[in-house]
């Protein structure tokens, strides 16, 4: 007897017209930034300027980390310098999922961090609070909806793995009884995590956290690339385009462009991910899959999707291509991957059959910031004056806060439950430099798509990659 195909393959078993129909005509842009609130940019910095922190990238991180300096001494005077504008990289373009978790898994939380685990789930948990009580205080409308994420079984072996996964604050659902939350003749199990997990319309919560920071008096730049910082003694000087910055301290947050400390370089690989999404779905189509709730799925592959309902019911879906483009190199022209595009549209269709010709408006990619260890890295560098946060491996809506929380308190010298965790002092393992990153790459790709289909079970090499620190699952 042949052995049943799993649910999800790089085999397209959709009609390829069908997914070529579904997709023609799809927006190359992110749909979250052709929102209509979407703020003008704030001019470039022209000339020199001096500050007291200085704030090195736009994204959450960046964006965190200047409103919590301001709202912690409204004194402080504070720079924060975009390249692009604010929310175009990946606070603009990922799926809006907001989780507590600051080791992306319990599994992966062990493998790293096995002693501090109720630490960081403490820290995790105040940070959560910390990220909506945020929103409320400054009024950022950002969507956030706190209804939860469900974690789905599409092949037998993860089933077993859900239900031993069940703690406070999660409830698992049989085959049966999930069909009251969502229908899918893929689903064979789903685990319900109720805490600590919301989702956001992403580029709302940016524009909304840079609208927060200019009212508290930070001075923003964008369209202003850094390219070089150098310690000059008892400051660091930022070089731009066109200026540059003297500032007493210095904040790097510039997620998975390379670094401007040499030494982390190797430490994060730019990896691209890609999203489709549909058409705003009839009341009918919404019926006939049963989703009428706003919480977010995923499912539990290693090569896993995401997705989630927006405002006007349409559905985004993401996930499974992890990509990395030879020489790590960051373009506008990977933003667009036809070939992921026809699988995520095979795998919808393939999930959601009784919607039938359903049609995507937009697709689109963006880089994220991969590192070895799968949770993000923090550290000082010339002196205590430079502070950074990076690797957050595509768990940064929330973590990103977190991330600004230590800097600063790195920058300011300070003792604290945050500093003192390993996670503030553990480094990822480098990554090999090209030639050799490139077919490592692939050759662990094709290792977890094994294990996919061989029911969950590692062989050799991702053994071999564990024991020795590298982690490629959650």
């Amino acid at each position: 007897m042949a052995a049943t195909p799993p649910a999800y393959d790089l085999a397209i078993r959709t009609d390829e017209q069908r997914i070529r129909k579904a997709l023609a005509g799809a927006a190359r842009t992110p749909f979250w930034l052709e929102d209509p609130g979407r703020p003008a940019p704030q001019p470039a910095l022209n000339g020199s300027t001096e500050t007291e922190l200085l704030v090195v990238g736009g994204g959450y991180c960046g964006l965190w980390t200047a409103l919590i300096a301001k709202e912690t001494n409204p004194s402080l005077d504070v720079v924060l310098v975009e390249g692009n504008e604010i929310a175009w990289a990946a606070s603009g373009r990922n799926g809006g999922f907001v989780e507590a978790s600051l080791t992306h898994g319990t599994e992966n939380g062990r493998r790293h961090f096995a002693d501090e685990l109720p630490i960081l789930d403490a820290l995790a948990a105040e940070n959560f609070a910390g990220f909506e009580a945020a929103l409320t205080r400054h009024g950022i409308d950002a969507e956030f909806q706190k209804e939860g994420v469900l974690a789905v079984a599409t092949e037998p072996h993860q089933v077993d793995e859900l239900r031993e996964a069940v703690t406070d604050g999660t409830t698992f659902y049989g085959r049966e009884a999930l069909t009251a939350l969502v229908r899918s003749p893929l689903y064979r199990a789903g685990l319900m995590q109720h805490e600590g997990a919301a989702l956001v319309h992403p580029a709302k919560l940016a524009w909304g956290l840079k609208a927060a920071c200019l009212r508290l008096g930070v001075r923003i730049f964008e369209n202003t690339p850094v390219t070089d910082i150098k310690d000059q003694g008892s400051s660091v000087r930022a070089a731009t385009w066109a200026g540059s910055v003297r500032a007493r301290k210095v904040a790097l947050a510039t997620n998975g462009f390379p670094s401007l400390l040499k030494r982390n370089r190797l430490l994060t690989v730019p990896v691209y991910d890609y999203v489709l999404m549909t058409e705003p779905l009839t009341d009918e189509q919404v019926a006939a899959i049963g989703w009428t709730k706003r919480f977010g799925i995923s499912d539990t592959s290693r090569q896993f999707h995401y997705y989630r309902m927006t405002s006007d019911n349409r559905i985004l879906w993401g996930g499974y291509d992890v990509v990395y483009h030879r020489g790590g190199a960051i373009r506008p022209e990977h933003d667009q991957n036809p070939e992921t595009f026809a699988r995520l549209a095979d795998h919808f269709m393939r999930t959601f059959p009784q919607l039938g010709d359903v049609k995507f408006s937009h697709a689109w990619g963006g880089m994220i910031d991969m590192c070895t260890q799968l949770a993000a890295f923090q550290g000082r560098a010339m002196g205590g004056k430079v502070a950074y946060s990076s690797g957050f491996t595509g768990l940064g809506v929330a973590a990103t806060r977190y991330g600004a929380t230590v800097m600063l308190d790195l920058l300011d010298g300070k003792d604290t439950v945050r500093t003192r965790v390993k996670m503030a002092k553990k480094k990822p393992l480098p990554v090999p430099p090209e030639p050799v990153l490139y077919p490592a790459v692939q050759v662990i790709r094709n290792a977890i798509a094994r294990s996919d289909r061989n029911g969950g079970r590692d062989g050799f090499i991702l053994k071999a990659a564990n024991a020795f620190g590298f982690s490629f699952d959650s």
